[in-house]
């Protein structure tokens, strides 16, 4: 599995015949130059929550690439009236996909879909787990810390992306427990600097794991696992 960081809290997760973006905020991120237009064959959109900066240029992805967004029921319905090709999952759901198994997990967090007609419902925030061969992906969205994250310690999760910024998820000092409490072979902190009130220091986070590998990615930069 390899994994593009494009900031905030989007990436580019890709392997045999997947080409998936999760929570895809490109444009009004000054963390990426990434386009519409540079983008190609994205086979799967996932949505944590509604908020724009995270649903993001989801709309226009899918329909230039009639992608599959993968995201919670009431997003779904919301998507799926803009003849939208979706598949809607809830809080610990658990399925099996062409590509791998994606399971749905709790965030502390809100999810209100803003529109030109004001907020409309987005249901409840979330996090994925993508399991592709055998590895596995965790991608916490938006989140403050809970003692659920604690239950993710029996996936044996590879990869973690968890928050840092504090202020609307957790901050450096909750997202250390976090840590603890997934044991992840390796987390990578994003939703940090994209915004003043999160302006939270990599490097601090990384000085403060203890026994789990921290990779800090640059925006543009790949890992691959």
């Amino acid at each position: 599995m390899k994994i593009t960081y494009f900031g905030h809290s989007a990436f580019l997760v890709q392997s045999e015949n997947f080409n998936a973006l999760v929570d895809p905020f490109l444009t009004g991120n000054s963390h990426t130059s990434v386009t519409l237009k540079d983008l190609k064959d994205i086979t799967h959109i996932f949505i944590t929550h509604g908020h724009s900066d995270h649903i993001g240029d989801a709309e226009a992805i899918a329909k230039k690439c009639n992608s599959l967004i993968i995201c919670n029921f009431e997003i779904s319905n919301y998507l799926s009236r803009k003849n939208l090709r979706t598949h809607a999952m809830h809080i610990g759901g658990r399925r099996k996909f062409d590509f791998g198994i994606v399971k749905m997990t709790p965030a502390l967090h809100g999810s209100g879909i803003p529109t030109d007609d004001g907020m409309v419902e987005g249901g409840l925030p979330g996090g994925f787990i993508i399991e592709i061969d055998g590895k596995k992906l965790y991608h916490a969205g938006d989140t403050g810390l809970s003692m659920e994250m604690k239950l993710l310690e029996r996936e044996n999760i590879d990869v973690a992306l968890l928050p840092i910024g504090g202020n609307f998820t957790m901050d450096i000092r909750d997202a250390v427990l976090g840590v603890d409490f997934i044991k992840p072979r390796i987390v990578i902190p994003m939703h940090y600097k994209t915004f003043d009130v999160i302006d939270a220091d990599p490097e601090e986070f990384k000085k403060q794991v203890k026994e789990v590998e921290v990779n800090i990615l640059s925006p543009g930069e790949t890992f691959e696992f």
